[in-house]
C-alpha cells in the first residue's frame, strides 16, 4: 500500500495554484484522496490541505522537491506522513475531566496521538497516568520556582519530541518565553461565554448572575492570556432550574468535547493559522 501524506500550505493568492499543486503531485505519481482550499479575500492569502498517496518518492525526497516547487509561490508549507501519530505532552492541574477524556479517546483509537508524558503541578493523576502506561512528571510551582520549573517542563517536551502540548485544565499561566517556544503547538481549553466571570469558581459566578449559556473555547496558547487563535467553541443552554453543580457538570462535558475536537483537527493537520484566526478544513 502506498504511503499517505498530508500537505498543508498557505501563500499569496494567484491564479492556477490548485492546478500547480495537483500537477506537481500528479507528475510524481501522487494520487489525491482529499483536498480543500480557501481564499481569504481580506488578506489575499490562499490556504490548502491535500491528502495524497505516493509510492514513487520517499518522504524526504518529496520534501526536497516541494521546497523547490514552493519557493516561487512564497508558500509556507508542511508535509506530514499520515501514518505517524502526533507526539503529544499533556499538562494538567487538579481537574481531570479533559485529561481522562483525551486518554480514553487516544486508547480507543479516536485520536491520532502518541501521548508521551503528562506534566502536572499536583499529584492527583499519577495513578490515572500509570493506568495508561504514560510517564507522569510532578512539579510544584511557586512564584520563586516558576522559571526553573518551566525550564524542566520544556526539557521534557523537547526530549519526548512533542509536536503538540495540550493544556487540559492546567491552571498555571505560562510565561511569555514558553508561549513563544510553543507557538502554534500548544492548545488550551477554558470556559467561554462567561467573559464577566474572571478568576476562581466561574460557574458559581455564572449561577449567581442567572446565565442562559455556558460554554468552552479551545485556542492556541499565546503570550496574551486567552487571546490566542480560536480552534473550536461550543455552548450548552441552561435555565433557572440548574444548580451550580449542574452548571459545573455541563461545563466540564462541554470543555472535554471542545478540546477533543480541537486536538483531533490539529493532529490531523486540519488547522492552519491565519494571523489571529484559524482556517480549519474539517
Amino acid at each position: 500500500m502506498s504511503p499517505v501524506y498530508v500537505l498543508t500550505l498557505s501563500c499569496p493568492d494567484r491564479i492556477g495554484l490548485v492546478h500547480a499543486v495537483s500537477g506537481f503531485l500528479a507528475e510524481r505519481g501522487g494520487n489525491i484522496e482529499e483536498a480543500a482550499q480557501y481564499n481569504d479575500l481580506g488578506t489575499g492569502l490562499f490556504f490548502m490541505r491535500v491528502q495524497f498517496a505516493c509510492a514513487q518518492l520517499s518522504h524526504e525526497e518529496l520534501k526536497a522537491q516541494l521546497a523547490t516547487f514552493a519557493r516561487p509561490y512564497q508558500m509556507n508549507w508542511r508535509l506530514h506522513a499520515r501514518a505517524e501519530p502526533m507526539r503529544t505532552v499533556i499538562m494538567v492541574s487538579k481537574e481531570g475531566h479533559c485529561l481522562n477524556d483525551l486518554l480514553f479517546r487516544w486508547k480507543s483509537g479516536l485520536l491520532p496521538l502518541d501521548i508521551r508524558a503528562i506534566i502536572s503541578n499536583h499529584r492527583e493523576f499519577y495513578q490515572l497516568a500509570a493506568s495508561y502506561n504514560v510517564p507522569f512528571h510532578h512539579f510544584a510551582v511557586s512564584a520563586a520556582s516558576k522559571s526553573q520549573v518551566e525550564a524542566k517542563q520544556f526539557e521534557i517536551i523537547q526530549s519526548e519530541g512533542a509536536e503538540l502540548v495540550v493544556l487540559a485544565r492546567y491552571m498555571q499561566v505560562l510565561s511569555d518565553d514558553l508561549c513563544r517556544k510553543l507557538s502554534g503547538a500548544a492548545i488550551n481549553i477554558h470556559h467561554s461565554f462567561l467573559p464577566s466571570f474572571k478568576g476562581a469558581k466561574p460557574y458559581y459566578q455564572a449561577h449567581e448572575r442567572g446565565v442562559k449559556l455556558i460554554g468552552a473555547t479551545a485556542h492556541y496558547v499565546t503570550a496574551e492570556l486567552d487571546e490566542g487563535p480560536i480552534i473550536e467553541q461550543d455552548v450548552a443552554r441552561v435555565d433557572h432550574s440548574k444548580t451550580v453543580e449542574d452548571l459545573t457538570a455541563l461545563g466540564r462535558d462541554t470543555e472535554s468535547q471542545v478540546l477533543a475536537r480541537a486536538v483531533k483537527w490539529h493532529s490531523e493537520h486540519r488547522v492552519l493559522l491565519n494571523g489571529h484566526k484559524t482556517v480549519i478544513f474539517k
